[in-house]
C-alpha cells in the first residue's frame, strides 16, 4: 500500500506540472481520439475482410469457370472417341487386310459415303487421327500406319501411362521444322475392344490448342489465370501467345490466391489465379460515404470542439500567466482582450480591479521616489561604461588605421572604407562625454553601422535615410536611433532570405520630434508584439538585466528620463511584412 500511495502521489505531482493545454489535449487524445481510432480502425479492419473475402470467392468462382471450360473441350473429344470405338464398321475397316493400295483406296471412299463417323473427323478446329498396326493401310485421309508414329514422344508416352484413355499437352518439335514446331492438346484412346483384338489401334484428337486458349482469354477476368501441369505452364489468359515456343516453368508462385488441382484423363492440372492488386484506397473509394461520415463524426469534430475549448480555457489562462510573471516590476500590467463570464473571465476582470489600485498606491507611494533613484544609477552606468571605453583608446584607433593604410597600400579600398567605418564608429562609442548628441551626428553613426552592415549583408540589405533640415540640431540620446536599426538588422533583415530594406526617418510633427525605424524584415508575432509594447512602454532599471531586447529597453528609459516622463513610444509588425518603431519626444525650439 505504501508503494502504491508514493507512485500515486508521483503522478499527481506531474499531472500538476503538465500545461493545462497539454492535459486538455492528453484528455481529446486518449479518452476521445484513441477509442474513436480502435472503432473506426475495427470498421474498416471489417470492410477489408469483406472485400478481401469477396475477392477470394471471385478467384474460386473464376478457376471453377475455367475448369468447366476445359473439361467441356475435352469431354466433347471424349464422346467423339467413344463413338469411333463402340462402332463395328470403324473396327471391320481397320481389321481388314488389303490387297493393294487401290483396294484400300476404295474400302477408304466407301467408309467416308456410307459412315457418318467419318463426315466428324476434322470437325470442330479438331484434327482426328486413327492409327492402327495394319500394313495394308495406305497413310493419309485420316489414317495412318501405326508404324509411322510409334517412335513419337506422345505415343511413347501414352504407352508407359498403361492407360487407354489420356489427355496429354505437348509440345511437337519432332521431325518439322523449327518455325512448325506447336503446342498441342490430345486426346488418346485405344480402340481395341476385346483381347483377342490382335490389331492394336489407337485414335488421337488434336484440341485446338489455340482455341482452348482463346476460350479462357474471352472470360475478359481480370485476374491473372495460369493453366498448370506441375511447375509447368500450359497456357494463361495474359502475354502474348507461346503456341510456337516449348512450355515454360511457372515463376508466379507467391503471388497466388487461389489454386484449383483436378485430373483430366490421366493429366494432373491446377488452375492457378494470381490476386489482383489490393489497395485500401480502392476499399475506402469504394465506401467513400461511410468513411467521410466517420471521420467527420469522429475525428474533426471532436477535434474542432476541443481546440475550440482549448483556446478558450489555455488562452486565457496564459494571458494571466504572462501578467502574474511581470508581478515584480514597478506597475501591474492589466489584461485586454476577451474576458469572457465565466470563472476565468471573473477572475481575470478581479484581477484588473487589483491591478487599478496596486498601481495607484506604487504611483503614488514609491514611483517617484524610485525615479530619481534610477536616473542616479542609469546616469552612473553611462559613466562608469564610457570610463572603462577610454581606456587607452589610441591604440585601438592607432592599429585600425595602420590596416586602413595598409589596405589602400594594396589597393582593397572596400576593406580600407570598412576599417574607416569601423573606427567613426569606435570613436563615437569612447567619446561618451555626455548621454546626448545631436540628430545630425547620430545619422552619422547610423549610416557608417549601416555600411558595415552592407558589407556583411551585401545586396541582401538597402537602407534610406530621411532627416528634415529643422531637426539635425535636435538632441536625443546618444545611440538611440543606432539601437533601434541594430534591431532592425538583427530580428529583421538577418531572420529573412529575401532582400529587404530599413528606412530611417527624422522629422517633426507639431511640437513633437518623430525618430522612426522600418525594416522590411520577418516580422513578428501577435504575442511577442505585445511584449514588446509592455517593455518599451515600461521600462525600468531591473528589465537591463535580463537578456531579451535590454538595448530597446535602454533606449526607452534614457528617452523617457530625458523628457520626463513625455515620450511615447509605438511598434507595429506584420509577421513576414516587417516592423515599425517610433519615438516620439518633445521638440525642442
Amino acid at each position: 500500500m505504501e508503494k502504491t500511495s508514493i507512485w500515486v502521489e508521483k503522478w499527481r505531482n506531474w499531472l500538476n506540472d503538465v500545461s493545462l493545454r497539454n492535459k486538455l489535449y492528453g484528455l481529446y487524445l486518449f479518452c476521445v481520439l484513441l477509442p474513436l481510432v480502435v472503432t473506426d480502425g475495427v470498421i474498416l479492419y471489417s470492410l477489408v475482410r469483406t472485400e478481401q473475402t469477396k475477392q477470394q470467392h471471385e478467384m474460386e468462382d473464376q478457376a471453377s469457370s475455367v475448369q468447366y471450360s476445359i473439361t467441356s473441350l475435352v469431354e466433347n473429344s471424349a464422346a467423339t472417341a467413344k463413338n469411333f470405338y463402340m462402332n463395328e464398321y470403324v473396327q471391320d475397316f481397320l481389321d481388314a487386310q488389303y490387297e493393294n493400295p487401290l483396294d484400300y483406296v476404295i474400302e477408304y471412299q466407301k467408309f467416308m459415303r456410307n459412315s457418318l463417323l467419318g463426315s466428324n473427323m476434322g470437325v470442330d478446329n479438331t484434327k482426328i487421327t486413327i492409327c492402327a498396326d495394319n500394313e495394308t493401310i495406305v497413310n493419309g485421309g485420316g489414317f495412318q500406319r501405326l508404324s509411322k508414329v510409334k517412335e513419337t514422344p506422345w505415343y511413347r508416352q501414352f504407352q508407359d501411362s498403361s492407360q487407354d484413355i489420356l489427355l496429354l499437352f505437348y509440345y511437337d518439335d519432332l521431325n518439322v521444322p523449327y518455325e512448325k514446331a506447336e503446342r498441342k492438346v490430345l486426346f488418346l484412346r485405344k480402340l481395341n475392344r476385346f483381347l483377342r483384338d490382335d490389331t492394336e489401334k489407337l485414335l488421337k484428337i488434336e484440341i485446338d490448342y489455340g482455341g482452348l486458349e482463346r476460350n479462357i482469354r474471352n472470360m475478359n477476368y481480370e485476374n491473372d489465370i495460369y493453366l498448370c501441369r506441375g511447375d509447368e505452364l500450359l497456357f494463361s489468359n495474359v502475354g502474348p501467345n507461346n503456341a510456337g515456343q516449348p512450355f515454360e516453368t511457372f515463376t508466379l508462385g507467391g503471388k497466388v490466391g487461389c489454386q484449383k488441382d483436378f485430373t483430366l484423363y490421366g493429366e494432373n492440372l491446377s488452375i492457378r489465379i494470381l490476386r489482383g492488386r489490393f489497395s485500401l484506397f480502392q476499399v475506402l473509394a469504394g465506401h467513400l460515404r461511410i468513411v467521410v461520415l466517420l471521420l467527420l463524426i469522429n475525428i474533426v469534430l471532436p477535434w474542432f470542439l476541443m481546440r475550440q475549448l482549448g483556446r478558450s480555457v489555455t488562452s486565457r489562462i496564459g494571458r494571466l500567466g504572462q501578467v502574474f510573471d511581470q508581478v515584480g516590476r514597478d506597475t501591474l500590467p492589466k489584461i485586454y482582450g476577451p474576458r469572457g463570464g465565466d470563472e476565468i473571465g471573473s477572475l481575470m476582470e478581479n484581477y484588473n480591479r487589483m491591478a487599478d489600485r496596486m498601481n495607484g498606491l506604487i504611483q503614488t507611494v514609491y514611483k517617484d521616489r524610485l525615479r530619481e533613484q534610477e536616473i542616479d544609477i542609469a546616469r552612473q552606468s553611462a559613466e562608469l561604461k564610457a570610463l572603462r571605453r577610454q581606456i587607452d583608446p589610441h591604440f585601438l584607433f592607432n592599429a585600425l588605421e595602420s590596416i586602413r593604410m595598409h589596405s589602400i597600400l594594396k589597393e582593397e579600398y572596400e576593406t580600407a572604407g570598412m576599417v574607416e567605418k569601423l573606427a567613426v564608429m569606435e570613436r563615437q562609442t569612447v567619446d561618451w562625454t555626455s548621454d546626448t548628441g545631436t540628430v545630425s551626428r547620430e545619422l552619422a553613426f547610423v549610416e557608417a553601422y549601416l555600411e558595415l552592415q552592407k558589407y556583411r549583408f551585401g545586396d541582401r540589405l538597402s537602407y534610406r535615410l530621411e532627416v528634415e533640415e529643422e531637426c539635425r540640431e535636435q538632441e536625443i540620446p546618444r545611440l538611440a536611433v543606432t539601437t533601434l536599426v541594430e534591431n532592425a538588422c538583427v530580428h529583421g533583415i538577418e531572420c529573412k532570405t529575401t532582400p529587404g530594406w530599413i528606412f530611417v526617418r527624422v522629422y517633426r510633427e507639431g511640437q513633437e520630434l518623430c525618430l522612426e525605424v522600418e525594416d522590411t524584415g520577418g516580422g513578428m508575432e501577435e504575442d511577442e508584439l505585445e511584449a514588446l509594447r509592455y517593455r518599451m512602454q515600461n521600462a525600468s532599471i531591473d528589465m537591463l538585466k535580463e537578456r531579451d531586447r535590454v538595448g530597446i529597453v535602454n533606449v526607452c528609459l534614457r528617452v523617457r528620463m530625458l523628457t520626463d516622463g513625455r515620450a511615447k513610444f509605438f511598434v507595429e509588425s506584420e509577421k513576414g511584412i516587417g516592423t515599425t518603431v517610433s519615438i516620439r519626444m518633445p521638440f525642442s525650439a
